[in-house]
């Protein structure tokens, strides 16, 4: 499987690959759910290649780490899924 973060850089950076719509999905703990979002819509350039900004529910922004993105998708279709533990749900 390719690391998030090399596929991040892919959309980003490769013309060809990185047009369409592209969502993430991603765990929010409080929430005990995964939390989708429009890619355009985060802020991964914030100084961390670790984590990157999205808005919860009521605006605020939340930092999230990349290791809890747990699916992406690209005009509406699955095309990363992160491998989850069972054991750590």
């Amino acid at each position: 499987m390719q690391p998030i973060h090399e596929l991040l850089s892919r959309i980003r950076w490769d013309p060809a690959f990185g047009q369409g719509t592209f969502e993430i999905a991603y765990d929010d703990h409080l929430q005990s759910r995964w939390v989708r979002t429009a890619l355009s819509e985060i802020d991964y350039e914030g100084g961390s290649s670790f984590m990157f900004e999205a808005l919860n529910q009521e605006g605020e922004s939340i930092s999230v780490p990349l290791h809890r993105i747990r699916a992406v998708y690209k005009n509406g279709r699955l095309i990363w899924l992160r491998n989850v533990d069972p054991l750590s749900q």
